[in-house]
């Protein structure tokens, strides 16, 4: 199973994760990282590395960040270059992009899979509510 990192700015990461659980159930190998003001790129590389060791070192990690090009990505993005068989990071996470994630984890999706689907699925994930549409029926 694919492990998730959930990464932000703040705790919106831990939010999304504790929220996630009310719908779909707690699940394992999922970890929030918070990005603080204090901190700096190497500081959340190095973060990201203690936060590396409660998975498996065969594990493979999709970095769930906050913001395309914002340091939580940026970091990630470092461990991607470093390993890219093991190690993938999408930017724009929020919480309907982690319950798919969770969904096609348990589906056997391997990292390529997961990361290729849920760029798909984000990209079309955010429409408005139309009088005509499906949401009013």
């Amino acid at each position: 199973m694919v492990g998730l990192i959930v990464a932000s700015h703040g705790h919106l990461a831990k939010e999304l994760i504790n929220s996630s659980y009310l719908i779909f159930g707690k699940q394992e190998k999922v970890v929030a990282v918070a990005f603080e003001p204090a901190e700096d790129l190497q500081t959340l590389k190095d973060n990201y590395q203690t936060t590396l060791q409660a998975f498996s070192q065969t594990d493979q990690i999709l970095f769930l960040c906050d913001l395309y090009g914002g340091n939580p990505m940026l970091a990630a993005t470092a461990f991607v270059k470093q390993d890219p068989k093991r190690f993938a990071a999408i930017g724009g996470v929020n919480l309907a992009l982690l319950l798919e994630a969770y969904a096609l984890r348990e589906s056997g999706a391997t990292l390529a899979e997961l990361t290729k689907q849920l760029v798909q699925i984000g990209q079309s994930a955010i429409a408005t509510a139309e009088p005509e549409g499906d949401l009013w029926k």
